[in-house]
């Protein structure tokens, strides 16, 4: 993912926003926000004869050092490439590439509604590990006015110490 990608990247994340299932956002960032928001690498973008159809980044989870290993993922897809397989292979690309930078856990946030994410991630090796009840108001979207659950699951690598 470069800067010259964002457009699309942006794009994507604001149907993400529209669909009320992917993130408690009622806006798209501008890109110096999601820029600053994301770690700088790896940051991966899948591309078809149309452009950039799907991403996936790391955040931190944290800024205390002790937490330098665990980073939260972040996979979205363009509705037009939805169910080709595309997020398999990008968070499968996005596991490598945080191991080989020297990541040990991953961990992803989804509303329990959002089955899609949940297979996706529990396919590359993740599980359940928690549910948040009512941790966060939806402000807008179809699930304006309702307080939502997420579910915590993460993904310990096979390589850690």
């Amino acid at each position: 993912m470069a800067a010259a990608d964002a457009g699309e990247v942006l794009a994507i994340y604001a149907e993400g926003v529209a669909g009320g299932d992917a993130t408690f956002e009622c806006e798209t960032p501008d890109w110096p926000q999601f820029d600053a928001a994301r770690l700088t690498s790896p940051r991966l973008v899948a591309e078809d004869a149309e452009g950039v159809c799907g991403w996936a980044v790391l955040s931190a989870v944290s800024a205390r050092n002790v937490y330098a290993g665990v980073a939260e993922v972040t996979v979205y897809i363009a509705e037009r490439a939805q169910g080709r397989g595309l997020g398999g292979r990008l968070l499968q690309a996005l596991i490598e590439a945080s191991e080989a930078a020297g990541f040990w856990m991953l961990q992803a946030v989804v509303f329990p509604e959002n089955q899609a994410s949940i297979r996706l991630h529990e396919r590359a090796g993740f599980r359940v590990v928690g549910r948040r009840e009512r941790i966060a108001f939806m402000a807008c979207g179809p699930h304006a006015g309702r307080w939502r659950d997420t579910l915590l699951l993460e993904r310990r690598s096979p390589v850690a110490g």
